[in-house]
């Protein structure tokens, strides 16, 4: 789910890790983000979260260094441990599809594609979000909400049990001064308070600005510090709808 730990340097968070909290945002209204999707990942004895969202009634996507292991997707969730909503649908996953270039050493082409070993029931607490024109880059200090379920403080190695958000901004890509960083394949947002940001856990999850996901939570400072690093959606539109076309029945 949104938001990773992000360590001294830039980094990718191990895969299942978590990746991705929301640290200094709120409870989210419940299934007021329909699109949001929990992933479970299983390796070894081992669990991990991340998070995703929902783009067409059988894809998922999310970030590629959620990658590792076995996923479950979770659709129509709040509260994550209360096994009784009514709302949920729990769906395997049939194929992952990591990008070709996706660079574990950089986190560059930070993105992945999961369908769905079925197709999701399209409901009022389970819908898809749109994605971005092809190359359309956002200007900054567009404002945006990113969400998840991952670690809601740096120092707090715990996921939380409901879905948290946190509004941010997108800021100019120099304000992301990592040496890896690269302003066509990602994007840098952020808010001038540092007690709010992605966090373990959050990575997969969505940037949304005004109504579509433009970014992928992808990794940020090693302390937990914004600005964060997000996939640029728009940069692989053409890749997310050739993939699909090749995998749709």
């Amino acid at each position: 789910m949104l938001i990773l730990i992000l360590l001294p340097v830039t980094f990718l968070l191990p895969p299942g890790a978590g990746a991705g909290e929301i640290i200094g945002g709120r409870e989210a209204r419940p299934h007021s983000r329909p699109y949001m999707a929990y992933l479970e990942i299983q390796r070894g004895k081992s669990s991990f979260v991340c998070g995703g969202f929902l783009v067409s009634e059988n894809f998922v996507l999310t970030a590629a260094h959620c990658k590792e292991g076995k996923i479950t997707v979770y659709l129509g969730a709040h509260n994550i441990k209360n096994k009784q909503e009514q709302s949920r649908q729990v769906i395997p996953t049939r194929v992952k599809i990591p990008h070709p270039e996706y660079d574990e050493e950089t986190d560059n082409n930070d993105i992945m594609l999961l369908q769905l070993k079925r197709k999701a029931e399209l409901t009022q607490w389970v819908k898809t979000i749109p994605l971005p024109r092809a190359d359309k880059k956002l200007k900054p200090r567009t404002k945006c909400s990113v969400a998840g379920w991952g670690w809601t403080s740096a120092k707090r190695n715990k996921t939380s049990d409901t879905l948290q958000e946190v509004d941010v901004v997108v800021m100019r890509d120099d304000a992301c001064s990592y040496s890896d960083y690269n302003s066509y394949t990602m994007l840098c947002a952020g808010v001038s308070s540092k007690d709010k940001n992605p966090s373990q856990g959050d990575s997969g999850g969505p940037l949304v600005c005004r109504g579509t996901a433009q970014g992928i939570v992808s990794y940020g400072s090693g302390d937990g510090d914004p600005p964060a690093v997000y996939t640029r959606v728009s940069t692989f539109v053409p890749w997310i709808q050739e993939e699909i076309k090749k995998l749709q029945p």
